[in-house]
């Protein structure tokens, strides 16, 4: 997979839907036969996906996989999780807040964590005529136009945005995961316990794990965009205790060091997405 053969683009949401979600993306890339295992690092967003171009694989272990769905809602990840395509690539998705999402479903979000689920699944027979709708659609324009639509209608029926779990989040995001749980708090043990229960039934995963995966993302873009940079400056920066804790984190999400991971082929989606981010 070639860089300069990967087009990704993103789109803002509807005023209505902008603090539910993040953005709209699209990705393709042209059939060359050269494909690669690509790894998707955690950004501890939700994402609505339509595959409308050639299968894709995901891999369970080394060398088994699963064909996606064609049209699925990825969950949280908080472990390497690594893609393949088979061909021609071209999606088109929904990239949620972290606390966006469970404005739509019933499902407990934590169910969704490190898999794709169909989207029938959570949302039956509509989903099916939502996927008509985006694969006959001709352009991205018609088929935000589309899910919007379909989205608008869905929050109708639910609670809206938890104020607790999004200010949470919005303290993570202010200092780049670097201040804890307990911090951010005030070390009040009953609200920790309290928005712990929340974040698993809003968020999906633990304040904790959340917190690492922001940090991961401000690290990320330190790595991509000043690749000369030394590893204890970036780890400093990032408010880690020193570089081995820095890699020890990293290496949990990704599976690899922050040196291998600037090098390697496997990464370079993820490349992509994040330095544009």
């Amino acid at each position: 997979m070639e860089d300069n053969n990967l087009k990704y683009e993103t789109f803002r949401p509807h005023p209505h839907l902008e603090s539910l979600i993040k953005c709209y993306w699209t990705l393709e890339v042209p059939p060359h036969g050269d494909y690669q295992k690509q790894l998707i690092i955690p950004d501890g967003c939700i994402e609505m996906i339509f595959i409308l171009g050639d299968d894709v694989r995901r891999y369970t272990s080394k060398k088994k996989f699963i064909i996606q769905p064609r049209e699925l809602v990825l969950g949280q990840i908080t472990e390497p999780f690594f893609i393949e395509p088979t061909g021609y690539v071209n999606s088109f998705a929904v990239r949620f807040y972290p606390y966006g999402f469970a404005n739509f479903v019933l499902m407990p979000i934590r169910k969704l964590a490190n898999r794709e689920t169909p989207l029938e699944v959570l949302f039956g027979n509509s989903a099916q005529e939502l996927a008509q709708k985006i694969r006959k659609a001709t352009d991205t324009r018609k088929r935000i136009k589309i899910v919007e639509a379909f989205l608008l209608n869905k929050l109708k029926d639910k609670a809206i945005i938890d104020n607790v779990v999004k200010s949470t989040i919005d303290a993570m995001l202010l200092t780049k995961g670097s201040t804890t749980i307990n911090s951010i708090l005030k070390n009040s043990l009953g609200k920790r316990r309290q928005i712990e229960r929340r974040f698993v039934e809003k968020v999906g995963i633990s304040p904790k794990k959340l917190g690492k995966v922001i940090r991961l993302q401000a690290v990320l873009k330190m790595l991509l965009n000043r690749k000369s940079e030394k590893l204890t400056r970036i780890a400093y920066d990032n408010e880690y205790y020193d570089q081995a804790h820095f890699i020890k984190d990293f290496k949990e999400f990704t599976g690899t060091t922050p040196k291998a991971f600037l090098q390697d082929g496997k990464m370079l989606l993820s490349s992509t997405i994040y330095k544009n981010e």
